[in-house]
């Protein structure tokens, strides 16, 4: 799904499902390509978690394009290597209050799930691995991986029209649901809708 006005500001109801999307608002980074994300000027401590009622099927499941993201490190790993295993593909950055304050529910499904599922945040933050680290260690997130997508490429590739969206990845690597805006991924009956979805 391309971002159509990436210029305008968008609001109301309709723009898309769930009380924390009425508000959407342009947002551009430095030195990057303009994205949307949901009330970037909010605590993220104000922002609502809706509900994974939110998330929309893709039906028939959709193939990706083979995206390339770098860890910590800098190696570069691809969507490829995760295949074989559902994965919860974030796409997310530390500016972004609607991120910060689903970073936790990601977290605790990544505990939950264990190796059933791959839970990838892709970090569209310019400052690198260091950036998304210090993150980590202030916020107390120690099961979630370090991966890097400073220059938006996945964004794009993906059509994401906005920040945070996630993409629900089923083992043959096709997207089977997608959600906007930040979710309670934590809930106890999370893992289940997503068992469901790919199944």
């Amino acid at each position: 799904m391309a971002v159509i006005a990436r210029r305008a500001v968008l609001a109301g109801a309709g723009v898309a499902a769930g009380a924390s999307l009425a508000a959407v608002l342009l947002l551009r980074k430095p030195a990057g390509p303009p994205v949307l994300t949901l009330r970037p000027d909010a605590a993220p401590e104000a922002v609502h978690l809706q509900s994974l009622d939110a998330l929309h099927r893709v039906d028939p499941p959709r193939a990706l394009p083979e995206i390339v993201y770098t860890d910590a490190d800098g190696t570069p790993h691809g969507l490829r290597d995760l295949r074989g295993r559902m994965v919860v593909l974030n796409l997310w950055a530390t500016w972004c209050a609607p991120c910060v304050a689903e970073m936790p529910s990601l977290a605790a499904l990544a505990r939950a799930a264990g190796a059933e599922v791959a839970v990838l945040p892709l970090s569209s933050d310019h400052g690198g691995a260091a950036v998304v680290e210090r993150f980590y260690r202030d916020h107390g997130i120690t099961d979630l991986t370090v991966a890097l997508d400073p220059k938006g490429a996945a964004v794009e590739a993906l059509g994401a029209r906005g920040l945070p969206t996630t993409l629900i990845v089923d083992a043959a690597g096709r997207e089977r649901g997608r959600l906007e805006g930040a979710a309670d991924w934590a809930a106890p009956a999370a893992l289940a809708t997503l068992r469901r979805l790919v199944g």
